[in-house]
């Protein structure tokens, strides 16, 4: 694979950069994804008022823009912290208020799944509410979780492509697959030096390829009704 302009070895920066394009998107998703599925399930499970709260409040979340956003708390984050601390906290940060999209499919599938009878035999045997969410009706929905958290990883090791693209992400002489791809908006490398390029693209689509196979196999093997197929 060669070597970049600066005489490193362009496997090795591609190793050790993939550690932080995986690790930012398995973070992300270990925020969002369990804070979703506690606020729409609350959400669903209750209803009246409280579901209108949450709701409201998502979708006020849901119109904030996402590029905007990070420019601004890019810009507004401390000066003393490395780049890596500066990315995982902007990461956590989006992560937090971004759970409002997966909270919005999980109240609709609740709404219907807490009139099923075994949630009712539950709630008749007193089964707290919160107890009732987590143990019987959230587990019913974990196919759909399951595809959304295996495409939500790709997504965030697209988003620290962007952001490095734009200086937010993770600088130099750290490497990542998103701060190596950003040399292609230099057309001379494009040209000359195609080596510095093609790895990470090709490593960012086998890994966005690979979660989307993880997805449906996984889909297909907890889903009992493909069992009998």
């Amino acid at each position: 694979l060669g070597t970049d302009d600066q005489g490193r070895d362009q496997f090795s920066r591609l190793v050790h950069g993939g550690r932080f394009s995986m690790f930012i998107g398995i973070i992300g998703v270990l925020i969002t994804f369990p804070l979703g599925l506690i606020i729409g399930g609350i959400s669903g499970y209750f209803g009246g008022w409280t579901d209108s709260v949450i709701m409201r409040f998502a979708e006020v979340l849901m119109t904030f823009p996402g590029i905007y956003l990070l420019v601004t708390l890019g810009s507004v984050l401390p000066p003393g912290l490395t780049s890596t601390q500066r990315f995982l906290l902007i990461v956590v940060i989006t992560s937090i208020i971004s759970w409002a999209g997966l909270a919005r499919v999980i109240r609709g599938q609740v709404l219907s799944i807490k009139e099923r009878e075994f949630v009712q035999a539950a709630r008749a045997m007193g089964g707290k509410p919160i107890y009732i969410i987590i143990r019987h009706i959230l587990p019913q929905t974990a196919t759909y979780v399951i595809i959304s958290a295996t495409l939500a990883v790709p997504g965030f090791i697209g988003a620290e492509a962007v952001l490095s693209l734009i200086g937010l992400g993770i600088q130099q002489p750290d490497p990542s697959w998103g701060n190596m791809l950003s040399l292609a908006s230099n057309a001379s490398i494009v040209v000359l030096q195609p080596w510095l390029i093609w790895p990470p693209a090709v490593l960012i689509i086998l890994t966005v390829l690979s979660f989307n196979l993880l997805g449906d196999g996984l889909r297909d093997a907890l889903d009992p009704r493909s069992l009998g197929r």
